[in-house]
């Protein structure tokens, strides 16, 4: 017969802990520890607590952000995540000294240290100087969209969302006819989906309420291109992204990286899915935070890099204006790219008959014509020559191009009309043929910059500067969605990612935090 040890649950076990001991040297844990504990300034707190003589004695907030940044660390988003971690988890309860906060606790903490969030950021940047881990030649500049704590389905303009408000409140008419049919019908017994259909009426008149506040309140979102945009009644500040896993209500997480350890010198959320704008916002703030740390002229003749989504006049402007050596290519500088001149014979054979990269366009463009040099003419997809009506034609931009126009009689019965004129009452196809560059143009000469062989190979770094740090955050941290919402209390989750993002780079890379070197 086989035998088996004895155990009893009635039992009672006695286990020594050591706090200190779970904080082993060279671990995340350990780093937070040690960069809360003894480097941080945390006396900015003080101020907000007014319980000298009376009331309750306060959890320290030395204590609650070593908490909120381990368990981001850990993937740990939630304040009821984190306060359950703190009474079943020995390294937490390590880190939090045994005491134990509630989830309201944390929450309110986090939401509230806005004025705050900066410093002990800029402090974390000045250990990562201090332990040598910053570079200074390259930086790198990117966004990372991001899901909010709001539904894309309360989103819409203005007239979009009253729609929506007089739909609810049809179909709370009929609901309440339905309920009165029913308690005729059923003459005062007992009706056991009487309760759900309250609850259903109840539910649709807060939607419908809820709606009509928001109008009320609000002012209708006004875009870049002075439209309306929509706005969204659960967080308003956020907006509709597109993003490479689809359409997402949220906000832009940007980043600006250093090259050599990847540490984030700034961190910043924006409740604009366009970058077009971010640069200057992005540069001030980096430059504000490494003058704190000690560093002079910190962006000037410095290189940065930044993908296609960046490329606008207004971001090179303020490039220019700071005096930073920026590569921004545009969205078609791939296509000047000599090492993609073969890049047709990589086609998918899974796309025979190649529809994926048939053309879609529907008119003729200048490419579709031919100069012939014999008449100096040029000749159109049916065969006639068009004249040049002005050599020296000038658009608003400072573009200079010549200026071609096809005969009235050439186009008057021409069989391709349809896919020529846009115009159907247009009387001649007009084309403009541009030469030369414009002369001060920051776009030109981005374009020429980024063309180079240096060029191109400096905007190569961008992929293993910043990439790293947004697949750190998002798939090992596990920060997929914010959990919180409006702007402001967007920006200090984002801020605290990246915080633990640069401690973990202190751990593994700073010279008095790392295993080997204690």
């Amino acid at each position: 017969m086989a035998r088996y040890k004895h155990y009893d649950y009635d039992q009672l076990m006695m286990i020594p802990v050591s706090l200190e001991d779970q904080l082993v040297p060279g671990t995340l844990e350990y780093a937070i520890h040690h960069v809360v504990e003894e480097r941080l300034d945390l006396n900015i707190f003080d101020e907000r607590y007014r319980n000298d003589e009376t009331g309750r004695k306060a959890i320290a907030p030395m204590v609650l952000i070593k908490i909120v940044l381990f368990g981001y660390s850990r993937g740990l988003v939630s304040s009821r995540s984190l306060e359950r971690a703190c009474r079943e988890n020995i390294t937490f309860m390590a880190l939090a000294c045994g005491q134990k906060p509630d989830h309201s606790t944390i929450a309110a903490f986090v939401s509230s240290i806005d004025r705050e969030i900066e410093a002990l950021f800029t402090k974390v940047l000045l250990i990562c100087e201090e332990e040598e881990l910053l570079g200074g030649t390259h930086f790198s500049l990117d966004g990372l969209k991001l899901s909010s704590n709001a539904a894309k389905e309360w989103s819409g303009t203005f007239a979009d969302l009253k729609k929506k408000q007089e739909a609810l409140e049809r179909k709370v008419k009929e609901a309440v006819g339905e309920h009165r049919a029913s308690d005729k019908r059923e003459g005062g017994k007992y009706d056991p989906d009487r309760l759900k259909r309250e609850k259903r009426i109840k539910r649709l008149k807060q939607k419908a309420d809820r709606i009509e506040r928001f109008i009320s309140e609000n002012e209708p979102k006004i875009g870049t291109r002075g439209k309306e945009i929509q706005s969204n009644v659960t967080d308003n500040e956020s907006a509709k992204l597109t993003s490479s896993h689809g359409v997402l209500q949220g906000y832009n997480a940007n980043a600006i990286v250093d090259e050599k350890h990847q540490i984030v010198l700034h961190a910043a959320a924006f409740g604009k899915g366009e970058d077009g704008t971010l640069m200057e916002p992005m540069l001030e703030g980096a430059k504000e935070k490494l003058e704190t740390i000690g560093w002079e002229a910190p962006l000037k003749d410095r290189e940065i890099s930044a993908d296609t989504g960046y490329y606008s006049v207004t971001n090179l402007e303020a490039c220019k204006e700071m005096e930073v050596d920026a590569y921004v290519p545009d969205p078609q500088f791939r296509k000047r790219d000599v090492r993609f001149a073969e890049a047709d014979r990589h086609r998918r054979s899974v796309d025979k008959r190649h529809e994926r990269y048939k053309s879609k366009k529907r008119w003729f463009s200048v490419e579709d014509f031919q100069l012939d040099d014999r008449t100096g003419k040029l000749i159109c997809p049916a065969g006639h020559g068009l004249y040049i009506r002005n050599r020296n034609f000038c658009t608003a931009d400072g573009y200079k191009a010549i200026a071609y126009q096809a005969p009235k009689t050439a186009c008057r019965d021409c069989p391709l009309r349809s896919k020529c004129l846009r115009n159907p009452k247009t009387v001649s196809r007009q084309v403009h043929v541009f030469y030369g560059k414009r002369p001060g143009s920051l776009t030109d000469e981005m374009k020429r910059k980024i063309d180079t062989p240096e060029g191109r190979r400096t905007y190569g770094k961008r992929l293993g500067i910043v990439e790293p740090v947004f697949g750190n955050i998002r798939s090992c941290k596990r920060m997929d969605r914010f959990t919180l919402r409006g702007r402001i209390k967007v920006n200090i989750q984002w801020m605290l990612y990246c915080m633990v993002h640069n401690i973990e780079k202190i751990a593994n890379f700073g010279k008095n935090y790392s295993m080997v070197a204690v």
